[in-house]
């Protein structure tokens, strides 16, 4: 995801993937989040088969597991299933990264907008949530203020991303552009990149005299959705992998529809805090070697993002 400091993405970008490639692995379940449950549905392997594990700080060798705050209601990245255990991309990904150290990635439910802090808490190892890498982040920075409000943070990039508005469908009231949203009411998660950009086209509405550009934030994007679908909003914004998926799945397809292009393409990243490089060398590691093995490939094709796909695991790749 995407959120204040944090951005999926920047620079116009084609779609990700066709809008029906999307939903390849189930039924999406619309549900909140932020409970800060553990999901025991997690991949790994044994240290003594792991080809990667020596490179991991001995403390986590040792608990055989990588806590990973997660908002789990975030499809196709991260969500429950159908059988209420955690599936997308990120947790795919993980159990593969978890083969090469030799650990178990537990992922915990959390809001996304309190990520960053249960890595300075020390509640996760890492932050795992399709959270884009932006400097701000990287800094500590609040993208509002440009204050400096935190140690920061590195990130491993894994994929890449962009930015899509969407409506009800049938109701694009002549949307296409940014521009166009001068005047309407947009639902947006709390704290995302798609909040920042929403809040950056208000202050472009406002000094371009077009109306005004209501922004309602929630905290997750299930309920941003559900008050488009209440008519108490006339857009969301998300990251085109959420966007496309929500449009597939949500009502059979019957909801939403994705209005105008996907923009500001940008890496997602695993959060991990400043104070543990080795343990984000490893992430890094491990990564790359999933990539290399081909396995990475299977993972993005299987949730239809292939067009997402990164051939490097960079370390703060983001800008």
């Amino acid at each position: 995801m995407t959120a204040s400091s944090t951005r999926r993405s920047t620079a116009t970008h084609n779609r990700l993937a066709a809008v029906g490639a999307i939903a390849v692995a189930g039924a999406l379940l619309l549900t909140g989040c932020g409970d800060q449950t553990k999901d025991k549905d997690s991949g790994g392997a044994s240290t003594n088969s792991a080809p990667l594990a020596d490179k991991l700080p001995q403390a986590v060798r040792d608990k055989g597991v990588i806590k990973v705050g997660s908002d789990i209601a975030y499809a196709p990245v991260e969500f429950k299933d159908s059988s209420g255990k955690t599936a997308g991309i990120d947790p795919d990904l993980a159990a593969a990264m978890g083969k090469q150290l030799g650990v178990k990635f537990e992922f915990q439910n959390a809001t996304f907008d309190t990520l960053i802090g249960g890595l300075a808490s020390k509640r996760y190892d890492i932050a795992m949530s399709a959270m884009t890498d932006t400097k701000d982040r990287q800094e500590g920075v609040d993208s509002d203020t440009g204050k400096k409000v935190g140690a920061g943070v590195d990130f491993v990039d894994y994929f890449t991303a962009g930015v899509s508005l969407y409506t009800n469908k049938g109701d694009d009231q002549g949307i296409k552009t940014w521009d166009d949203l001068c005047g309407k009411t947009m639902a947006v998660q709390r704290n995302t990149f798609s909040h920042d950009l929403a809040k950056d086209q208000a202050a472009k509405c406002k000094k371009d005299g077009k109306g005004t550009l209501k922004i309602e934030d929630f905290a997750t994007n299930p309920e941003a959705e559900t008050r488009m679908r209440s008519k108490g909003a006339n857009v969301v914004s998300a990251d085109f992998p959420i966007a496309a998926y929500s449009v597939k799945n949500a009502g059979g397809g019957k909801y939403f529809e994705i209005v105008g292009d996907q923009v500001e393409a940008g890496p997602y990243g695993i959060a991990v805090a400043k104070d543990n490089t080795q343990l984000r060398d490893a992430l890094q590691a491990a990564v790359q070697a999933v990539i290399d093995s081909g396995e990475y490939k299977k993972i993005v094709e299987k949730w239809g993002v292939a067009d997402g796909a990164i051939t490097e695991a960079k370390i703060n790749g983001g800008s």
